[in-house]
């Protein structure tokens, strides 16, 4: 779009930034599949919810923090501070462009706080509503409901899961020869929040990388989780873009 067509609907607008990573994604997954995922939910999210209102989407920021990957190579990432300050620019780049209701839509777990704080800090500094959520947290219950506990917690990291998204839109970048196999118990699909939040030194390379058993990929389950996933996203962005900004109290 050119300048003029975008101030002409900014102020009515609702304006997405879909936000992911580059990073190793295991054996048999490109390093692109965090970006690569998020793009496509974004732009079929807001091909819905124009039925109801005007969204505009951003390039995707392909970048994300991504510290925790470095020690496998193939991997770009910015530190947490750096994250968050490119994240605010953006969105303070979109208040001057005009733009009122800023949406971040997230596909990288290690963005997912960092864009929420985002979120919070642009609407108190700037006159704008702002939201931040991950694509996966946002269909939770849809994708429980799609099966999606049964490939293993979701969405994981070059997991079954992310693997049966890829292999439903790019399955030409998915090395299936390379596909691992894990025995792992079952999970709840509904266990989405534990009483704290732990790290642990060295657990990615205790896991090399990828949770899950990739092998259990299936291109008719990415279909069916990426028609959830639209449908709850979609609701997401026309539910929060109706809300009116709020005049300034001094």
């Amino acid at each position: 779009m050119s300048r003029e067509q975008l101030a002409s609907i900014a102020s009515d607008a609702l304006v997405v930034v879909p936000i992911g990573a580059t990073e190793q994604h295991g054996p048999h997954l490109p390093a692109g599949t965090d970006f690569l995922i998020v793009e496509r939910i974004a732009r079929r999210a807001a091909d819905v919810a124009e039925a109801e209102m005007p969204v505009v989407v951003t390039p995707t920021l392909p970048f994300g923090s991504s510290h925790h990957h470095l020690p496998f190579g193939a991997t770009m990432s910015l530190s947490t501070e750096v994250y968050y300050r490119v994240l605010m620019d953006l969105g303070a780049s979109l208040v001057t462009d005009g733009f009122r209701r800023i949406f971040f839509l997230n596909g990288h777990g290690g963005n997912h706080e960092l864009a929420q704080v985002v979120a919070r800090d642009l609407a108190l500094q700037q006159p704008v509503n702002a939201a931040a959520t991950s694509y996966w947290v946002v269909a939770w219950q849809a994708l429980a409901e799609a099966g999606a506990g049964e490939l293993g917690r979701y969405p994981g990291h070059a997991s079954a899961f992310e693997t049966s998204l890829i292999l439903a839109s790019r399955p030409e970048l998915v090395d299936t020869s390379r596909t691992p196999h894990r025995d792992e118990p079952g999970v709840a699909p509904l266990a989405s929040e534990a009483a704290y939040r732990a790290e642990y030194n060295g657990y990615w390379q205790s896991i090399d990388g990828f949770t899950g058993s990739p092998d259990l990929a299936d291109p008719e389950f990415g279909r069916r989780f990426f028609d959830v996933i639209v449908q709850a996203t979609a609701r997401a962005f026309v539910e929060f873009g109706r809300v009116t900004l709020r005049a300034r109290q001094i």
